[in-house]
This record gives C-alpha cells, structure tokens and sequence, in this order.
C-alpha cells in the first residue's frame, strides 16, 4: 500500500507558523483532520524556524500531542534537533516516523540508536558531508552504508525509508532520472528490501505547473519503487494519481470505487 506523508503541518507554512507562536491547537488538528480525510497514512509534524533549540523541543512535543488528539494516524517528526526529535518520540503514541538522518556516520550514530530506543521507523537521505550525489550509482552507494548501519542497529528493513532525494527539475533537471533509478536499485539492497520514500514537493520547486509536475513524477516513481512520498495530501488529483497508480501497478484490489477506498485506507 502506498503511504501518503502529509506535509502539511509545517512550521513554514503561515497559518502554522501563527498558531504555533499563539500555542492555539486548532490549525493543526484541523489539517490533521482534512489530511485524515484525504488519505494520509503518516502526518508530518515539523516546528520551522522556531528561534531556539530548547523551543523547538518544547513545541515539538506540544505540536505531536495536539495532533494525536484528534486523528489515530502516526507522526513523522520532522526535525534535525535531536532534542527536538527526542520529546516528540516520548509523546508520541503508536509507532512514529523521525526524518532523517543522512548517511554521514555522526548522524547515523545518534538517529538509528534513537529510533530503535521508541521503535520508530526512520527516514534515511541518500547523501553526506559533500552533499547530494548526482548519479544513481552513487545514491546506491550511500544507501548501502544506511542500510548497514540501520541493520548494525536493529532497525528492521521495513522500518527503513531510503530516501534517494528529488531535487528541482528546473535547475538539476539531470537528477530526476538518476533519482528514478536510484529507486529502482534501493530494492536489491536487501531482502526484505528497505522501503522507499521522497519529499516529493521538491521536484516542482520554483517552476511553474507544479501540480501537474508532482503529478507526473509521483506516477512515474511508483513504477519504479516508491513506497511513500512527503506530499498534498490535500490536492486531490495528487492523491487520484497516487490510488490510480496502485491500481495499475497491482498494488491494490481494483473496484469501482477506489478512489474512495484508497482514502478510507
């Protein structure tokens, strides 16, 4: 089954970023909800730009207990403070997500011992302290040592989400078929094999028909993989090409309607 990462309750975005600062619940237990509705399996909890490293953690914790209040769905912590991502997990009910580490060895030795301490599932980018490979080969290298070390620390595979990192068509237009590829490979890494994930949004950044873009290349990513995407789940085309898709590919029983059971799942 295809899993939907709502992106949505994110500190950057205006009206979570108001209600964060006036500590009022309501915006995010509404997008909480409307993603729920649109058929959204994890919800992405990130603070933004918060000023302080001790505020971060205390609004993180805040943002993840709001949010459960109102939906059963998991959260993905989305932050890179480790304190942060720590009082997230400790709220947290049911299994989360954190997001993410890289595959630099100072980070995986902090992220994989947290996840595998509060059992969550783990985000894992395809890159290190010289940055975003350009080919599919490389990514697969990288992912290589993510996998090893999640391993190494008891992180089950189906835990696991290698994330071989979609970058901007209208400025690395040269990745988009390496990421592709990257994708197809990330499968025989292991078996069972590490799942497989994207920040989706990233690939239609600054250029224009962004919708029919991340149309397009969620489409084309399924075929070659992909498990779960960071996306709208509040664009309704989005989710339609992500449950016709499933169908397609055989990743879902067809009926007739869906469309409306790839929501309700």
């Amino acid at each position: 089954m295809f899993e939907i990462i709502g992106e949505r309750i994110n500190g950057l975005f205006k009206d979570i970023r108001e209600a964060i600062a006036a500590r009022d619940p309501k915006p995010l237990q509404d997008w909480a909800v409307k993603q729920a509705e649109k058929g959204a399996y994890w919800l992405d909890v990130n603070t933004g730009p918060i000023a302080s490293k001790e505020e971060q953690a205390e609004i993180m914790a805040w943002m993840v207990k709001s949010v459960q209040e109102v939906v059963d769905l998991p959260c993905c912590i989305d932050t890179t403070n480790i304190a942060a991502m720590e009082e997230g997990l400790k709220v947290h009910k049911g299994k989360a997500m954190v997001n993410s580490t890289t595959a630099e060895q100072a980070k995986m030795d902090v992220i994989f011992p947290l996840a595998a301490k509060y059992n969550a599932a783990v985000v894992a980018l395809t890159m290190n302290e010289k940055g975003v490979p350009k080919t599919a080969d490389d990514r697969i290298a990288l992912a290589m040592e993510l996998v090893a070390n999640a391993d190494g620390y008891g992180i089950p595979m189906q835990d696991l989400y290698i994330d071989p990192l979609v970058l901007p068509c209208n400025v690395a237009q040269e990745h988009g078929p390496e990421t592709l590829e990257a994708l197809r490979q990330v499968k025989l890494l292991a078996n069972p094999a590490p799942k497989t994930t994207v920040g989706l949004s990233n690939i239609s950044q600054k250029a224009p028909n962004r919708p029919l873009i991340n149309r397009t290349y969620l489409a084309m990513a399924m075929v070659c993989g992909l498990d779960s995407a960071v996306m709208d789940a509040d664009d309704d085309e989005l989710v339609d090409t992500a449950a016709t898709a499933s169908i397609i590919l055989n990743q879902s029983i067809y009926c007739d309607s869906y469309l409306k059971i790839f929501r309700q799942k």
